[in-house]
């Protein structure tokens, strides 16, 4: 998978801010998409608290290796997947989390079944789907195209 696409992805669809904010569910947050965790640093620190452009970068990192793994544990065969599919779950994963990505258990039938088309429905049938329509109607579509010339051999 190329690396460098996936986090071009992601960051656009989270942007990027520089400072601790509160998150569409009022949860203090960082950089592209980093929910602040026990164990960070800026735990308990205020909202607009300066966040450095290091400290994003290594937590972008730390947060795209954690979907890639989460990606493997809820689909075994992730990297068997059309790449296409595999930016597209992961896009999903990072927005989500393994556990409400879960949930998406006719998307997961689809992917498993590569009926690419059922999965994208399965998409659009979420609160997801409602809650980031314009992520998500880019996500759909680009399921929707994938081809079956595009699985690896």
């Amino acid at each position: 998978m190329n690396i460098d696409q996936l986090r071009q992805e992601i960051a656009e669809d989270e942007g990027v801010k520089y400072e601790i904010y509160l998150d569409h569910l009022g949860l203090p947050t960082f950089g592209i998409g980093h929910l602040v965790r026990d164990d960070d640093p800026e735990r308990g620190e205020p909202v607009g608290t300066p966040v450095s452009e290091d400290r994003v970068n290594e937590c972008f990192d730390t947060d795209v290796e954690i979907v890639l793994s989460d990606c493997e544990t809820l689909y075994p065969d992730y990297y068997e997947l059309p790449e296409e599919v595999q930016l597209i779950i992961a896009n999903m994963m990072f927005n989500m989390g393994r556990p409400r990505l879960s949930k998406f258990q006719g998307m997961k039938r689809g992917v498993d079944n590569r009926d690419w088309e059922s999965a994208a429905d399965e998409m659009v049938d979420s609160r997801w789907y409602k809650q980031v329509t314009n992520r998500a109607d880019r996500l759909v579509e680009r399921m929707r195209a994938v081809t079956i010339s595009e699985i690896p051999v």
